[in-house]
């Protein structure tokens, strides 16, 4: 397995504590695509932030591809989240002032593990597999909303990640660029072997996963295969 969290929990707050996760146990397999659905306040992005050594639990711990991200200091789970983890958020989060191209190109100059001139061949090839290849030199304030999301994908698969972890990353588009998008993160399951876990409210989409899981008060209540 890929990713798996032994009981998980977290509480928020000082003085008065409030448990928004409760002894979670979770395995991810390769080549999954997991959805994880539930009303708001239900702990679904809280588990998703814990997955991706974004967030420290309060008990319990995280293995990301046999690494204990629990167990890491914060440079440690910096580099494991680098290696290991590409992220989308509702929001692209793209760079105003650089191109499409420079904007994939980034995390692996950051990484720094390719060199200039491979960051921006590999860079090339991702933005084409997104279906934007004639954009690269294009900001994002050039681009449609869906068209922003298809590169911060592109940005999360730069460091060929084991898995993509997303949150709401069909929250701000329309039905056509959500569908859009979806196609995508199953193309990236079926052809390149990533696994991908997707937090959203959208049941449509959500049906789409080869898994779901169903969230409420802070723990699983429903974890269906939809492959049958």
């Amino acid at each position: 397995m890929v990713l798996e969290c032994r009981g998980l929990s977290r509480d928020l707050g000082t003085t008065v504590l409030t448990r928004v996760l409760s002894n979670v146990s979770l395995c991810v397999h390769e080549r999954e695509f997991v959805s994880v659905t539930g009303a708001s306040g239900s702990g679904k992005s809280t588990l998703l932030y814990l997955l991706g050594a974004l967030d420290r639990p309060t008990e319990g711990s995280v293995l990301v591809d046999g690494h204990d991200a629990s167990a890491e200091d914060d440079e440690g789970r910096a580099v494991l989240r680098s290696e290991k983890l590409g992220f989308v958020f509702q929001f692209h989060f793209l760079l105003p002032e650089f191109t499409v191209l420079e904007n994939v190109m980034l995390p692996m100059l950051r990484r720094g593990r390719r060199s200039s001139e491979s960051a921006r061949d590999h860079a090339r090839e991702v933005i084409a597999a997104m279906g934007l290849g004639e954009l690269e030199k294009r900001r994002p304030n050039q681009l449609s909303g869906g068209q922003q999301q298809r590169v911060s994908i592109a940005r999360a698969v730069a460091n060929d990640p084991r898995i993509i972890l997303a949150d709401e990353p069909t929250g701000n588009l329309d039905s056509k660029n959500g569908e859009i998008v979806m196609a995508v993160f199953e193309s990236l399951v079926r052809e390149q072997g990533i696994t991908v876990v997707m937090v959203t409210h959208e049941r449509d989409f959500a049906a789409l996963a080869s898994r779901q899981l169903v969230m409420h008060d802070g723990e699983i209540v429903e974890d269906r295969d939809q492959r049958a």
